[in-house]
């Protein structure tokens, strides 16, 4: 059970990190010891270019962390699929085979960064649905249509009608994680649903409203997909996260990009979050008078869905002011955290 040890320190029993994009090479170098540091485990995106599409792509690129993190460091990737149209239901079965691959990753295509080899018609699926839902494997869902007629803001919501409802109703055992939530639409669906189901919440969603992307001017940094929505919609999200509900946890999305190609005519969407993750949660959750509730968001509910052991070991936070780094490197480039410049009262010791 977390212990907050007094108004100042709060130690939880050590938590994980369910959805994090890592990249490759010099850049994957530069950002894994920042989530290792924070987290025992997490669920890798597979959203590379080309994308891990197969068991021996998640095997090499899974070889790949591992070489990568330093020295002393205790660190395990839980590896995913990337679902294509084409997607071969054996696949399915030699990905459980590994032990090491625990979900298969959904995107729209076109919804997001490397997204274009996503799914373009979830029918076209089926077979490969019906052995993951024998097998037990989770689907991990980026919940939003891409039509262009829908507005950005409205795509979630549109996305439980036309997709989830009629994906849980033929899939009723399917375990689902409808990743980064933005609404209040999607964090009722999945209060409310049906069947094996469950949520992540990034830390940018709890704090901020869309409002952040445009103070002051168009601040690229805090552009993200799905992108930050209505306050009412915030606030939402930071009930669910408090609710003590297990079908919420943690999730980062933190998603590394350039300086560069963030500020650019055509940014690229994601925040970076790995570095200070959980300084940002207990900033939400403080901020929520709900920091008795953050253990089992950040370090139980997540692995009783997936069906693993709770970490050992702690972590231990501290109220002590600090500065986030404006920028730190990566590979060749550099790299704005969010809020980077910006002060907080939490920090990870």
């Amino acid at each position: 059970m977390s212990i907050i040890e007094s108004p100042d320190t709060i130690t939880l029993i050590r938590p994980d990190d369910w959805h994090v994009h890592l990249r490759d090479g010099s850049h994957m170098a530069a950002v894994l010891p920042h989530t290792a540091r924070q987290f025992a485990r997490a669920i890798v995106m597979p959203n590379l270019k080309p994308p891990v599409t197969t068991a021996a792509d998640a095997t090499a690129y899974r070889d790949r962390i591992l070489a990568a993190l330093p020295q002393g460091m205790a660190f395990e990737p839980l590896m995913t699929l990337y679902l294509t149209d084409n997607t071969d239901p054996d696949e399915i079965r030699r990905a459980q085979e590994t032990g090491f691959i625990h979900a298969v990753k959904l995107y729209p295509a076109g919804a997001t960064t490397n997204s274009a080899a996503g799914v373009t018609d979830l029918r076209k699926c089926y077979k490969t649905l019906e052995v993951m839902q024998e097998l037990d494997m989770p689907l991990l869902v980026h919940g939003e249509v891409t039509d262009g007629d829908i507005d950005l803001f409205d795509r979630e919501a549109v996305f439980i009608e036309r997709v989830m409802r009629p994906l849980r109703r033929d899939f009723p055992e399917l375990k689902i994680v409808f990743e980064h939530i933005t609404t209040r639409d999607a964090a009722q669906y999945v209060a409310e649903a049906e069947g094996p189901i469950a949520a992540t919440i990034t830390a940018h969603h709890l704090l901020y409203n869309r409002n952040q992307i445009f103070k002051g001017g168009i601040n690229p940094h805090y552009y993200c997909l799905p992108v930050l929505k209505r306050e009412e919609h915030r606030l939402a999200l930071v009930t669910a996260a408090t609710s003590g509900d297990e079908r919420f946890f943690l999730g980062t999305d933190s998603a590394p990009h350039a300086v560069h190609a963030k500020e650019s005519a055509c940014g690229c969407a994601g925040c970076y979050t790995a570095l200070h993750a959980m300084e940002l949660y207990a900033t939400a959750f403080e901020q929520a008078g709900a920091l008795d509730k953050l253990e089992a968001f950040a370090s139980l509910n997540g692995p009783a869905f997936y069906g693993l052991p709770v970490n050992e070991g702690t972590v231990t936070l501290k109220r002590e002011a600090w500065t986030i780094p404006p920028s730190v490197t990566m590979g060749e480039h550099q790299l704005v955290p969010l809020d980077g410049g910006d002060q907080l009262n939490w920090k990870m010791l």
